[in-house]
């Protein structure tokens, strides 16, 4: 079994494989301040309830943007699996089949984005991650990564309204039931959501006019299944893509 794990800002993101099968797969909310052991309570609980034996694991892969909970996850993951855990990081990008631009200022989730992206695709392709922050990694026709672009997630667009503002609350994001709203609530869901669905169109339009030729575009995170519903510019929506991405960096080492 292979174990891949995705430490985000906003969830931890974890599943195990089978050959090809996605067996289970868990998303916990990211504590920075939880230690090694809380997390590792955590986690064999994840595998009880599942009822899979950690020790079964044969291989692990850990990506993480929270530098500082890295190192705990890597001692918790090797704790309770037996196994250490290939770390995505510059360290390893030469040995991969795509080809990361600026290995030091880009994101390991972004790279397991761009590479199970390609590999779908097999070929120019765009994923558009809908975690904390919204990207938009570009890969070319030869694997190259181009560049990344970064805006506010929804999420954090939610939380900075009613963080920052002193009547509107936060809410939950779904599609509202016309493009403006007759109360509060509808008000903000129509301009996250319409507006972050015009903001992917108009970017995905951009990029293509941008690198030119036929490229697909993919859509993964947390919030995927919010926007994709309203828009045709996906190829694919695959909530999963970074999980598949880890799975096969650590297939393509030694």
């Amino acid at each position: 079994m292979l174990l891949t794990v995705d430490v985000g800002n906003s969830n931890i993101v974890a599943g195990i494989w089978r050959g090809d099968s996605l067996v289970a797969n868990w998303r916990i909310h990211t504590v920075a301040k939880k230690t090694e052991d809380e997390y590792a309570t955590i986690f064999r609980s994840l595998f009880s309830d599942a009822t899979l034996d950690p020790k079964a694991v044969d291989r692990v892969c850990l990506s993480s943007v929270v530098p500082s909970l890295t190192g705990s996850m890597e001692g918790m993951l090797q704790r309770i699996t037996g196994r250490k855990a290939i770390v995505v990081g510059p360290a390893i990008y030469k040995n991969l089949p795509i080809t990361v631009v600026n290995p030091y200022e880009i994101g390991a989730d972004l790279v397991a984005d761009a590479m199970a992206a390609y590999a779908k695709c097999g070929g120019a392709c765009v994923v558009v991650d809908f975690g904390t922050a919204l990207t938009f990694t570009v890969v070319d026709s030869g694997g190259t990564m181009l560049g990344v672009a970064i805006a506010p997630g929804l999420g954090t667009a939610v939380n900075a309204l009613s963080r920052d503002t002193a009547q509107l609350p936060f809410v939950q994001l779904s599609p509202p039931p016309a493009p403006f709203g007759k109360n509060t609530v509808h008000a903000i869901q129509a301009g996250v959501v319409y507006g972050f669905t015009g903001l992917v169109e108009y970017m995905v339009k951009r990029i293509r006019a941008e690198v030119g030729g036929d490229m697909k575009v993919i859509a993964t995170g947390g919030l995927c299944d919010v926007v994709a519903p309203l828009t045709d510019a996906f190829t694919f929506v695959e909530p999963d893509l970074t999980l598949y991405g880890l799975k096969l960096i650590a297939e393509s080492l030694p």
